[in-house]
């Protein structure tokens, strides 16, 4: 079993710099957890909270029901991935991974087992008699995943691993650590990362930090389909979801909305009573599920004044009318040559409309 518990759990500087508050999350064994949040949200500070390396300002922080608060992290079982890697550089890759069950003062065959399952787990088995500086930064990373491997903690901790990799190394990583959790279907793991291609394919549920706190926690496809706010609206996804000002026309099982900018009328899918009727909304659409009509019911409508051909979809770019909005961004599949300067008028289906009824809430009922 390693199952996590932050309750209303609070992290201060000086007591008077505050960095998160009320957290409050459930980690189930086997899960994978990752959080992610712009920068300086306190996802790396909150990681290193877990691990006992940041003092608990407030709340109670569990592992398997025993509170962890003043447990030092050597006695946590806990082992931590980290972003530089970490490693001895005069030491050899079978040195590196068989440090800490030295320092244990486990038996040669037991640590020469565990080390070589590691080793063949991570396909580092002919690399075990090299330095650090003789292995490229993928490899360098696995060693240091079979590092903590060999340790067998009740909780992993990754720091955003793949950062310092080049792309086509982060996406052969990223694969091996989806399948290394596979591997292991009962261990714990809390992952941080800012890059949301790595929070949707990993993830058994996303944490999105914000504002000091959590703005919302479930599923990759939960976060995508069903934000709760709109800075997980527009967190989630990219490009980001496409945000237009509007007011409800109509009420009942589907809701209309007659949007500002571009000046169309859309039905959502969204239960609205009559009291709702000439609020002010947010008319959410994802990029990717706009559509180009010519019917009278319709989202946007604009000139187009950038295009980005990208092979299998074309991004289309229209100004924003309003001040200090970003412009509406449209995918439209396949390849569309010559269309900047084309006036498009742009909608979406029903189920695919998201309303915000302030920045905070989604009009749902």
């Amino acid at each position: 079993m390693s199952e996590l518990k932050l309750v209303d759990v609070a992290k201060t500087y000086g007591g008077t710099v505050e960095v998160l508050k009320h957290i409050d999350l459930d980690i189930k064994t086997g899960e994978l957890i990752v959080f992610v949040g712009p920068s300086g949200c306190g996802k790396s500070t909150l990681l290193r909270m877990i691990a006992g390396l940041e003092s608990i300002s407030g709340g109670e922080f569990f592992i398997d029901g025993e509170l962890m608060n003043n447990v030092p992290p050597a006695q946590r079982g806990i082992a931590m991935v980290f972003q530089s890697y970490a490693l001895y550089p005069h030491m050899t890759v079978r040195d590196n991974m068989s440090f800490a069950l030295k320092l244990a003062k486990k038996s040669k065959a037991e640590i020469d087992a565990a080390v070589n399952k590691a080793a063949q787990t991570l396909q580092l088995t002919e690399y075990l008699d090299r330095l650090p500086k003789a292995l490229s930064g993928g490899q360098r990373q696995r060693v240091a995943i079979g590092r903590s491997i060999v340790r067998d903690p009740k909780v992993y901790l990754f720091d955003e691993p793949l950062s310092n990799l080049d792309a086509a190394l982060r996406v052969a990583t990223r694969i091996e650590i989806a399948q290394l959790k596979e591997s292991m279907p009962n261990s714990t793991m809390v992952y941080v990362t800012h890059d949301q291609v790595e929070a949707m394919t990993l993830a058994s549920r996303i944490v999105v930090l914000a504002n000091k706190g959590i703005a919302q926690v479930g599923t990759p496809l939960e976060l995508y389909e069903r934000p709760r706010n709109e800075f997980v609206a527009q967190f989630i996804g990219s490009p980001a979801m496409n945000l237009m000002a509007g007011e409800i026309t109509q009420t009942g099982k589907t809701t209309k909305v007659r949007t500002e900018n571009g000046g169309g009328t859309v039905t959502a899918n969204v239960p609205t009573t009559e009291a709702d009727k000439g609020l002010s909304v947010n008319v959410g659409i994802r990029p990717e599920d706009m559509t180009q009509t010519d019917g009278k019911d319709y989202a946007f409508e604009g000139t187009i004044n950038i295009s980005e051909a990208l092979g299998e979809v074309t991004q289309i770019y229209f100004p924003n009318t309003q001040a200090d909005q970003a412009p509406i961004i449209a995918k439209l599949p396949g390849i569309h040559r010559d269309v900047r300067g084309d006036t498009m008028r742009m909608t979406a289906e029903p189920g695919k409309i998201h309303l915000f009824h302030d920045a905070t809430s989604l009009l749902y009922r």
